[in-house]
């Protein structure tokens, strides 16, 4: 029972409540069945009881270990992603040739900048916490926002576009 205990204490330090619930439940599950069967004395199903309880949450900390890299992975990548877009999206702003056009072509993109600045900040604080469902929530719609955005301003860089009087 010992190592049943061990080995969810372990679990859990990897994470296995947040990312293993199922599995760590179980574990604890097995161990209180290992727990009454000893109390009832019966030490051999105590023994497989404990023994199933180890397996159990050795394989949450596996599960959990997995699922946080999974879940930082994305979520990495979704931070990246729009930081690219941003960072075109800025650059784009900066161009004299588009710095030139009429600035209210260009107010919808600078205010989409903006806001996906925040968002942007918003979800590397939430990284650095390890809360992965509050980066995608941060980021919900930040990608789509900056590629319309995008279009917008290359529309008013297309050698068609309205320019400013000088």
């Amino acid at each position: 029972m010992n190592q049943a205990q061990g080995a969810i204490a372990a679990a859990r330090a990897a994470g296995a409540d947040r990312f293993a619930a199922a599995e760590l439940n179980a574990a604890t599950d097995a161990l209180k069945r290992s727990e009454e069967a000893a109390a009832a004395g019966d030490y051999r199903q105590a023994l497989s009881h404990a023994i199933d309880s180890r397996e159990r949450a050795q394989q949450a900390a596996k599960v959990a270990v997995d699922g946080r890299a999974d879940l930082r992975g994305q979520a990495e990548r979704s931070i990246s992603e729009v930081a690219t877009l941003l960072s075109r999206a800025q650059a784009q702003l900066k161009d004299p040739d588009i710095a030139r056009t009429n600035g209210r072509t260009l107010r919808g993109p600078r205010a989409t900048v903006t806001k996906v600045e925040t968002m942007l900040q918003e979800a590397r604080s939430a990284l650095a916490r390890e809360d992965y469902a509050a980066v995608s929530k941060a980021l919900n719609g930040a990608a789509a926002e900056l590629q319309a955005a995008l279009t917008q301003i290359d529309e008013a860089a297309s050698p068609g576009a309205p320019r400013r009087k000088r």
